[in-house]
């Protein structure tokens, strides 16, 4: 069951923060989806693991959202409405409020994108955000996924007396626009 439940969470990952079309619902501008469409699109979907279908239900959502590790979902508060907390690469509108961060602030990679990092800083990319931790677990944490970690360190005060705007996700991930080399310390 746990397995099932870990693959239906990254399913639901790639639908909420990347491709709600490959189930045939959208997203407001806030990022929300309805939750009955949602399990209704992946039940629609097809998706299917050792040539069986497997159904999710609300009570399968909500264990979903209630257990990831990362906390990378939030409801609404009448449960009606579903949403990834950070990480989209389509444009939405999470209603985050500017912080003020603290001193430094973490960011994981692999070793390999070092040289590149080096040069250019740190690129949001695909996503909305550059995504960093308040703490070197959470970004080795991170690095890991990657390859071989190494940790990179941001200084988010002095970028916020430059005029950057941070963010706090729901789940605790730290936000901001690219940063540039002048901001890291390897």
């Amino acid at each position: 069951m746990k397995k099932k439940l870990t693959r239906l969470g990254k399913f639901i990952s790639l639908i909420l923060r990347h491709k709600p079309e490959m189930i045939g619902i959208e997203l407001d501008r806030n990022g929300w989806a309805d939750v009955n469409e949602l399990i209704n699109g992946i039940n629609r979907s097809g998706d299917v693991e050792d040539g069986k279908e497997e159904r999710i239900n609300f009570e399968i959502l909500e264990e979903i959202v209630r257990n990831n590790s990362k906390k990378r979902y939030e409801f609404n508060k009448n449960l009606t409405k579903i949403r990834a907390c950070q990480g989209h690469s389509i444009d939405v509108d999470l209603e985050l409020k500017a912080v003020k961060p603290p001193k430094i602030l973490y960011h994981g990679t692999a070793d390999r994108f070092l040289e590149q990092i080096k040069k250019e800083g740190l690129k949001k990319k695909s996503r909305q955000f550059v995504h960093l931790s308040e703490t070197e677990e959470t970004a080795y944490s991170v690095g890991q996924r990657h390859g071989k970690p190494f940790i990179i360190k941001v200084l988010a005060e002095r970028m916020y007396e430059d005029g950057k705007k941070f963010f706090i996700s729901k789940n605790g991930v730290w936000l901001t626009d690219d940063i540039e080399v002048e901001y890291l310390e390897f």
